[in-house]
């Protein structure tokens, strides 16, 4: 019996009986055995078919049209797909589009079977994804989508009007929105042509498909006229005038461009018969280029050559009124520059404060008067000061700047960051104690000089970054500088008090540098965990036996099972050895306190053997043979005691029956 797929079971792997190629070679030898007999005898049909076909292909449905799919052939199933479906056939051949990277060239339709499944019905679908059509990855058609092609949904772009008039015949389904087959990657196939064909049909070599306003591929330079000057900062639509009024496209091939009166009207009404480049540069109209006025005037011919900027400025600047044969001073800058802009304050210098010896006709700005100019002033630059910015000392203020400044002391420039905390003696502010010009940081304030001082650096203290004690407060501001100077120089001045004042009594003993011991009562500069100051017999718990040799945390347990002894309280410890320690006898000696009283038979330096008296604590004497006697040979009875076994002694017999038995010799 076949197995007959139905509409319930999945899409995918409903033949999977069917599939197999022994499977199927059976089922296409008794297809055609039994084909001749379908006419008289219908209910075999019913139990060859696997099911009725899609309404897709209803044509080609009835027993006698199974040729019209399948091909007989030994050993495998042979499809014919691709014999009728000739538009995906030629997409394959090609290896072009999605079927093109899923199908085999060699194939004979096998691989149509993964996706579309038959049989299932009039109303199946035999389009099968196997995911939704948004999750579909366009990569596998050899178009990926980018861009803003990425935001838009399938049908934006899968649509008739797309397909393009070649693919519209090739395509058998006759809703052409359903398709999506047809459609052609050039951008006018899709979008409106905006050019209307003047620059080509291959938008990207201009446009994105990020952004279309944006021509960021297209480059002027590289037409018959590239842009210069002026013209760069030109809008498009200056030159490229619209076609057909103001809703017109603009007009990009077919413009003159030979001569500046293409497009520019001659101001000069034919005055002059030379090209307009003559005299002027597309930089800017009016800016004239040198010696323009009269035409082809040299003015490197006269007593001033124009070099540097003088070479831009323009002719009637310096010729009022183009008073071009009346002579003009220029021996010196001052001639023509006035007044002086440094107020003369270079008035003393040997050359009078010429301006040549700072400046040059290149520019005013920026000053030739540099580094080693500077060696020569009462201020040489050196160091870190090399590399400031004249504008850092000599704030530019035009006129009012000024060049001479005060530099006897670091703060005449320099803010104190320090705020007065070395104004004092032996510093005076005098920041060359501590800094150079080489660099402010690193301090050479060293550790031989730290030891000089109320407080050396010992143990553990030298390797400390300076920062973590001289620490600057945030913000910055008034009050909020790195402190120097500490009223509070015990280990609680800048550490917290992990024990939270337990031992306050004992740091207030007499330290090793006067004052209160604080922390060093018990630590030292070396390691915190090192505490060989603390003496434990000074305690009301003396440490003797074992106890010599247990961890603290043993004794002084850490709460919330943390891990660290920070938040133990030391005074809470116990002392009673049931404090600490559980009675392994689940009370058979508590007596009238309610003590287990371990201390009359154990003792703290061994726990074993006990310090029991046989003799004197029970009314049992151990004498002649029992002197030697194990105490596990009499004491026997076992019981369990909160999920553990304990020794009982006292419910031990006396009777000597009770452990020799009534065969004792009298």
């Amino acid at each position: 019996m076949l197995k007959i797929a139905t509409r319930n079971t999945p899409q995918i792997g409903k033949f999977d009986w069917l599939m197999h190629e022994r499977n199927w070679s059976l089922f296409v030898v008794l297809h055609a055995f039994f084909t001749l007999q379908l006419a008289l005898i219908s209910p075999l049909h019913a139990q060859i078919s696997p099911g009725p076909i899609s309404r897709a292909h209803a044509s080609i449905g009835g027993p006698l049209q199974c040729l019209s799919c399948h091909k007989l052939a030994a050993g495998s199933a042979i499809y014919a797909c691709l014999d009728c479906h000739k538009e995906i056939d030629a997409r394959v051949s090609r290896r072009r589009g999605f079927h093109g990277s899923v199908v085999s060239v060699t194939s004979t339709s096998k691989d149509c079977i993964g996706c579309h499944s038959e049989h299932n019905g009039e109303n199946f679908s035999l389009i099968h994804w196997g995911f939704s059509q948004k999750a579909f990855d366009h990569k596998r058609t050899g178009y990926t989508l980018e861009g803003k092609h990425a935001e838009l949904r399938c049908q934006q772009c899968h649509k008739s009007e797309h397909v393009t008039e070649a693919e519209r015949a090739t395509i058998k389904m006759k809703d052409l929105n359903r398709t999506f087959l047809g459609l052609s990657r050039d951008c006018v196939s899709c979008h409106e042509d905006k050019h209307r064909g003047q620059l080509g049909k291959n938008c990207l070599q201009c446009h994105t498909l990020n952004d279309w306003k944006t021509a960021s591929g297209f480059d002027h330079s590289k037409t018959k006229f590239p842009l210069s000057g002026s013209h760069t900062r030109l809008a498009c639509e200056k030159c490229h005038k619209r076609q057909g009024g103001a809703e017109g496209n603009l007009k990009y091939i077919g413009l003159a461009f030979e001569t500046c009166s293409s497009c520019h009207a001659d101001p000069h009404k034919g005055a002059f018969k030379m090209d307009c480049a003559s005299c002027h540069s597309n930089l800017t109209w009016k800016q004239l280029l040198p010696g323009t006025i009269p035409a082809r005037f040299d003015h490197s011919k006269t007593k001033y050559p124009l070099t540097g900027k003088h070479a831009g400025v323009q002719c009637r600047d310096c010729h009022h009124g183009e008073a071009f044969g009346q002579p003009l001073a220029h021996d010196r800058c001052a001639d023509c520059h006035s007044p002086d802009p440094h107020r003369g304050q270079f008035r003393a210098r040997k050359d009078g404060g010429a301006c040549e010896s700072c400046h040059t006709v290149e520019g005013f700005k920026s000053s030739q008067f540099g580094v080693a100019e500077h060696a020569a002033t009462a201020y040489p630059l050196e160091g870190k000061h090399a590399n400031v910015p004249c504008a850092k000392c000599h704030p530019p203020l035009g006129a009012q700047t000024l060049y001479k400044v005060k530099h006897d002391l670091c703060t005449d420039c320099h803010k104190d960051i320090h705020e007065g905390q070395f104004a004092q003696t032996p510093y005076h502010n005098q920041c060359e104690h501590c800094h150079s010009v080489r660099g402010f940081t690193p301090s050479s304030f060293s550790l031989p000089r730290h030891t000089k001082t109320q407080f050396p650096l010992t143990g553990a203290h030298v390797a400390v970054p300076c920062t973590d004690c001289h620490q600057a407060k945030t913000p910055p501001g008034a009050g909020h500088a790195a402190p120097y100077h500490f009223a509070e120089m015990s280990c609680t001045g800048c550490h917290e008090d992990p024990h939270k004042g337990q031992f306050a009594e004992r740091m207030n003993i007499a330290g090793p540098r006067g004052g209160a011991a604080g922390c060093e009562a018990c630590h030292t500069t070396e390691r915190w965990a090192e505490i060989e100051r603390f003496d434990h017999s000074t305690t009301k718990f003396q440490l003797s036996g074992s106890h010599r040799a247990a961890p603290c945390m043993g004794c002084h347990k850490p709460p919330n099972l943390e891990l660290t002894m920070r938040n133990v309280s030391f005074r809470s410890a116990p002392t009673p050895c049931e404090g600490c320690h559980e009675d392994i006898h689940a009370g058979q000696f508590v007596k009238g306190d309610l003590k287990p009283g371990c201390a009359e038979c154990h003792i703290t330096r061994k726990w074993k053997p006990s310090l029991f008296d046989h003799e004197k604590q029970t009314i049992f004497p151990l004498k002649g043979g029992h002197k030697d006697v194990a105490c596990t040979a009499c004491h026997k009875t076992k019981r369990e005691v909160d999920g553990r076994a304990v020794l009982f002694f006292k419910s031990t017999p006396r009777d000597c029956a009770a452990c020799h038995g009534p065969a004792v010799p009298k």
